[in-house]
């Protein structure tokens, strides 16, 4: 039978059982100086990078540049109940996961000076008082990304691959594209020289589009025969009353026969569940819009049933995309297909379903370029034009000025929680496109050291998205119109759907600035925006679970997801914590349900002391959100 790597018709990669041969051979043919590639997210090939860092670990005179994006890691444990929670899930969901040495390395402070690592896009909020990722980070677009990589001479790539009897060489570019694609177009013209590696994982899914290659790329190949090698796929997270009153603002948003892009997150699985109830329970989705602001009359609604359904032109495939597929909702065709990403990360359930689909069900996802998602101007501008109709480009940020600038990548102080990303393509794209709108989605408020703040600020020394590309904004409160508005309109439209307990300070702001007349008073019908209307009108909906998408998590294992938020929230309020967790929580008899959550956290029989406190903590958290 032939090599993977040996197919009828194409260029045979040489095989290697062994990522430390790899190594040896790819510094046999570059010497002492590499410059690696790694595909963001999943595509990273995790071995063949582990290998070069040990070859520089033992080698100071091998100088290893890593040039990547969104590091993925499995959570760190911390101390107490989140260790108690997470420990029996690393194993379940993360065990077979190989981590990256240049990561760990990193966490410890011992990476040698001859390695160095720049990211231009940070697993979020995981890198924050990191020195050496804070210093590496390269702030740049998604699409920009290539052109960086050129200017850096990279000279060899290393990624995952799919097995594919339809693509060259038997190897399919599966999750990411993205920039690869790209990269091997420039090496044809000869604008760089590198060498391809393929790292064989007998889990990943082929996939159609671009992924599929239509002549030989790759030069080595590591096929490893590991049974236990998985994939990173991370649970869903819960969808509480406050990302479905977003959701459903979104939903009404988006028009039939349209054109759909969202990213990962309660909200993005919001927004695919509200979309599933307009088209399949639209009485009931009606009845639920009632119970929300109307949108501005600049905005037309639309909240009927899909007709023609909706085409996706995203630079991220998530198990939101999927749902809509899987439901009729996607399913407008350009060029052949439904969906065109550029790269992807998901669920457990998420790599099921990709893997399980039927060869003309996997035609319908094309996995293309960033260059193509992420841009109207490239390639055929004209057909992009007439095909991304009535695009909706929907993101989440941190916050956002009065203004209308958005912060979503990085703090005052100039510490990256994330980066720019794709974010700002998608948001200028929709400047370029007749009839498509960007959509930023926040939550009004966040806990920050146990306290409540807004999210809508008066101004921050930081911004990703710059004022002049503001568009509509969405909160729980409603939504924002803010295209080519005065800066008067964009800040009474802004405070409309900011929280009530923070309008009239931010009032009072714009007011001082100039920039709001002292007559300005907040319309009656936004005085009322506090958490508890949101939820009294959502909370108990049976058709709005936690999650709507699925999850890999037990019963009782979500309802201490949504328990253990709810104290994480508060972390840092210790004053707090203990007013609403009394003692009579401590020795209050626990039901047989709460007992078995209790049970899951090592808490059934605590003792005195701390784990007693702790007791009553998760208790009353149990209680303040069962019915969430």
């Amino acid at each position: 039978m032939a090599s993977i790597a040996t197919t009828a018709n194409a260029r045979p990669a040489q095989s290697y059982s062994d990522a430390d041969a790899i190594a040896e051979a790819l510094i046999q043919r570059l010497g002492k100086r590499i410059v690696l590639g790694l595909p963001l997210g999943i595509g990273k090939a995790n071995h063949v990078a582990n290998a070069l860092v040990r070859r520089a670990q033992q080698d100071s005179q091998l100088s290893l540049t890593i040039f990547t994006a969104l590091t993925l890691e499995a959570p760190a444990l911390s101390q107490g109940l989140p260790e108690r929670f997470l420990s029996p899930l690393r194993e379940r969901l993360f065990g077979g996961y190989p981590a990256l040495l240049y990561a760990q390395l990193q966490r410890q402070g011992q990476l040698p000076a001859n390695i160095q690592v720049h990211e231009f896009f940070l697993s979020p909020g995981r890198w924050l008082g990191q020195a050496h990722a804070q210093q590496h980070y390269v702030s740049v677009n998604y699409s920009q990304a290539l052109a960086l990589l050129i200017d850096l001479g990279v000279n060899v790539i290393a990624q995952w691959v799919a097995a594919d009897e339809h693509s060259a060489q038997g190897l399919n570019l599966s999750s990411n594209p993205d920039l690869t694609v790209d990269l091997f177009r420039a090496r044809a013209r000869g604008e760089l020289d590198f060498v391809a590696v393929a790292e064989l994982h007998p889990k990943l899914p082929a996939m159609a589009g671009e992924a599929r290659l239509q002549q030989p790329e790759f030069d080595l190949l590591l096929q490893q025969h590991d049974a236990q090698l998985a994939l990173f796929t991370p649970p869903l997270q819960p969808v509480l009353a406050v990302h479905y009153a977003i959701g459903l603002h979104v939903s009404r948003l988006i028009a039939d026969a349209g054109t759909l892009q969202i990213g990962i997150g309660a909200i993005g699985d919001a927004i695919s569940h509200c979309l599933r109830l307009r088209q399949q329970q639209t009485e009931h989705y009606q009845q639920l819009l009632q119970q929300l602001p109307a949108l501005p009359t600049s905005l037309t609604e639309h909240k009927h049933p899909f007709q023609e359904g909706l085409y996706a032109c995203t630079e991220m495939l998530v198990d939101g995309m999927l749902h809509l597929v899987k439901h009729n909702i996607i399913r407008r065709e350009v060029d052949g297909a439904i969906i065109h990403a550029a790269f992807f990360t998901g669920s457990e359930g998420f790599f099921q379903t990709l893997n399980e689909l039927s060869e003309q069900q996997r035609q319908s996802i094309a996995m293309m370029s960033v260059n193509f998602t992420n841009r109207a101007d490239s390639g055929d501008s004209v057909g992009k034009q007439q095909q991304r109709q009535h695009a909706r480009f929907i993101n989440s940020a941190m916050m956002v000025t009065l203004t209308g600038a958005v912060i979503s990548d990085g703090v005052a102080d100039s510490q990256v929680v994330s980066g720019v990303g794709g974010q700002y393509d998608f948001v200028s794209q929709a400047t370029q496109l007749s009839n498509a709108r960007s959509i930023i989605t926040l939550p009004a408020t966040r806990m920050r050291a146990g306290r409540v703040e807004s999210t809508i600020k008066w101004q921050y020394p930081h911004c990703t998205i710059p004022r002049h590309l503001r568009d509509i904004f969405v909160t729980e409160y409603g939504v924002a119109d803010t295209r080519y508005r005065s800066d008067a309109d964009v800040i009474a439209a802004l405070l409309c759907i900011s929280d009530s307990r923070f309008q009239e300070p931010l009032r009072q702001q714009a007011v001082a600035a100039g920039k709001l007349p002292a007559s300005y008073q907040i319309p009656a019908s936004a005085r009322n925006n506090y958490p508890a209307r949101i939820n009294a009108a959502l909370a108990q909906q049976t058709t709005l679970p936690w999650f709507p998408l699925g999850t890999q998590f037990t019963t009782v294992e979500q309802h201490l997801v949504v328990a253990l938020q709810r104290l994480n929230e508060w972390q840092g309020n210790r004053r707090w914590l203990l007013k609403h967790a009394p003692a009579a929580y401590w020795r209050q008899p626990a039901t047989a349900f709460e007992v078995d959550c209790l049970a899951r956290l090592q808490l059934q029989q605590p003792g005195w002391g701390k784990a007693r406190v702790e007791r009553g903590l998760v208790l009353w958290a149990l209680r303040q959100t069962a019915n969430e």
